[in-house]
């Protein structure tokens, strides 16, 4: 259309980067951090530690080389007779001289240098994009990682924040596939860190320099922390950046900003990458379904390493809210900071519901909140009891659903009783759907993977559900087949059964792969099947769920022995201990036949309901 011109002046890449500076802006010396009783930030204050955060990143050169090996653009074609040559190109937003080298070999660009520049500029040259390097971290919700959200971006650098209950074995496997210039430890955390990069010397992988995280009053040296060579205090990187350091701004939105990983298995840990674009929305979208106001403040109960914290760390700064920072999670921590700083909302796997109903008495009062508290929780609901107990305690209950390729929970509703449904029954049904299609995600449909059309919304037909729009990730890292495979016919396929109920609600019905959902920990039950298997005295394993109170689900080991063998619970629990995560260990077994069907497949739904009866296979 005639007259449509696009330029610095209409369009900016979309980057939650962003949300800081306004942040610090807007809100000023309005409280943005709070970590135990001496610890306080304002945004400006936070602002200017993550520029400093970004100064150092840069002074410690992350991004070395910036290569790029994407198509010249056509004008450089026609020279392409030359093995090589230089071009000068102004930024978007003219106030950087880009010296770009291309390659007839390889018909590639390299970015030599960025310079400043104070002149009008033209269009920086299409399909260059830098290579950024990564930044990893490995600490619980303290400010640092919060800050660690910003700063890493605002470098240019891309942020992955790693999951703190991993052994040293996935650790270093992560780590390999990220090749991470840098990682950030907070001093609880070093021993497993040293045990990782050793692994990685050994495989003759060059490791990450180290960054120790102390306390946020203390520094690394009075920590009582294992050594790691050459280690950098944290405060020490804050003093070496400078408070006129100019913010690196991704040149595209589609540019990467964050790697998270999924819970699959430890051999083959899937790296998810986020875009500023995806990151920039999904942040704004976490507002629309957590129901949040103006300076909410939101108590630090998921992890930051799930999906950026499900988005909010990036979301709080767009609302100039109050981050309460948690080395821990408890009951009496919980109801502490509830009481003391006046905590909006809260997030976390449903484990987070049975801590707040099992909370003792001294530390909830057993009785309902001064003010209500949104407490959105992703993952299959505990019992009702549970449920209906939270919320007597004066929580709201929201529940999600989603997964990390989706940056966090895609879907979100508030679990209420339904007044026109005459049976309790009924009720609780309801209730446990997984939500609507919600605003900034495009489309959210249950579909017959095979011919890739909608099944009908009338809560029976069982579908793949299916997501499509901006807020979903750019791909699986080093994985394109993979990354194809999942978003083939032009939908993301969450491998995740269900139906839609004529209202528009989605109900699941299986996880596909028969996942376990412990304390918040995705548990991949073949995982667990293949280290039994190599017990010497194991024939035969199926793994599945079993309810418990505090963690919503367990590991739980059906075992047939090999003929004339025998063997405990404990020696079957005690092997596994060996190779296996805490979490992943069984937390009982059962010895006994397996139910199998005609093709010899074991009929994992009979011993889910020999478990949930708490009855024997043989009953």
């Amino acid at each position: 259309m005639e007259g449509i011109y696009h330029c610095p002046a209409n369009y900016v890449p979309l980057s939650p980067i962003s949300f800081l500076e306004r942040a610090a802006a807007v809100y000023g010396d309005k409280v943005s951090i709070v970590y135990g009783s001496n610890v306080r930030f304002s945004w400006k204050d936070t602002l200017g530690r993550c520029v400093k955060v970004a100064s150092a990143l840069v002074q410690l050169k992350i991004c070395p080389g910036d290569i790029v090996e994407h198509r010249a653009p056509k004008q450089y074609r026609a020279l392409s007779s030359r093995k090589t040559f230089d071009v000068f190109h102004h930024s978007d937003h003219g106030d950087k001289v880009i010296l770009l080298r291309f390659s007839s070999k390889c018909n590639a660009l390299r970015v030599l240098s960025v310079a400043r520049s104070d002149g009008d500029g033209v269009k920086c040259v299409p399909h260059v994009q830098r290579f950024v390097g990564v930044v990893a971290a490995l600490a619980p919700n303290v400010p640092a990682l919060y800050e660690l959200h910003f700063g890493v971006p605002m470098a240019g650098a891309v942020l992955s924040a790693l999951n703190t209950r991993l052994d040293a074995p996935t650790l270093a496997l992560k780590l390999e596939q990220l090749e991470p210039k840098l990682i950030f430890v907070d001093y609880q955390f070093t021993d497993a860190a040293l045990k990782a990069l050793e692994l990685l010397s050994r495989k003759n992988v060059s490791p990450p320099h180290v960054v120790v995280i102390p306390e946020c009053d203390k520094s690394a040296s009075s920590m009582d922390h294992k050594h790691i060579a050459s280690d950098l205090d944290y405060n020490c990187l804050l003093e070496m950046g400078t408070d006129d350091f100019r913010i690196i701004r991704p040149s595209n939105e589609c540019d990467p900003i964050s790697v998270s990983y999924t819970s699959g298995s430890t051999g083959n840990p899937k790296g998810v990458v986020y875009s500023h674009r995806a990151a920039y929305l999904n942040s704004l979208a976490e507002i629309f379904r957590f129901d949040m106001r103006q300076m909410p403040v939101f108590l630090w109960t998921v992890d930051m390493f799930r999906c950026n914290g499900w988005c909010l760390a990036w979301a709080m700064a767009a609302l100039g809210g109050t981050n309460i920072c948690l080395r821990n999670v408890s009951a009496e921590i919980i109801f502490d900071a509830i009481s003391l700083h006046k905590v909006t909302h809260l997030c976390g796997p449903p484990a987070i519901l049975n801590t707040i109903a099992n909370a003792p008495a001294r530390a909830s009062s057993q009785s309902p909140l001064s003010r209500s508290v949104n407490v959105v929780v992703a993952g299959s609901l505990p019992n009702p009891e549970i449920l209906a107990k939270v919320e007597g305690l004066g929580f709201n209950v929201y529940h999600g659903y989603g997964m990390t390729e989706a940056l966090g929970p895609a879907t979100v509703r508030p679990w209420k009783p339904e007044p026109d449904s005459p049976l309790e029954i009924e009720q609780e049904i309801i209730r446990r759907r997984e939500g609507l299609h919600n605003l900034l995600i495009e489309g959210v449909e249950v579909k017959d993977p095979k011919t890739m059309k909608s099944v009908p919304n009338d809560g029976e037909t069982i579908g793949e559900v299916m997501f499509r729009g901006n807020i979903l990730m750019s791909g699986y890292l080093k994985s394109t087949e993979t990354t194809r495979e999942t978003m083939k016919g032009g939908w993301f396929h969450t491998g995740d059964l269900g139906v839609r109920h004529p209202n528009g609600y989605l109900q699941m019905k299986d996880r596909a792969k028969d996942i376990i959902i412990s304390g918040g920990e995705a548990i991949s039950t073949l995982e667990v099947e293949a280290v039994l298997l190599s017990h010497p005295k194991v024939s035969e394993v199926a793994v599945v769920g079993q309810p418990d109170a505090l963690l919503n689900e367990v590991p739980c080991a059906f075992v047939r022995l090999k003929e004339g063998f025998g063997a405990s619970a404990e020696d079957i629990i005690e092997f596994c201990g060996d190779q296996l995560p805490d979490h992943m260990i069984p937390k009982r077994v059962v010895f006994g036949e397996l139910p199998v069907n005609f093709s010899g497949k074991v009929q994992k739904f009979s011993i889910r309901e020999a478990v949930n009866a708490n009855t024997s296979l043989a009953n």
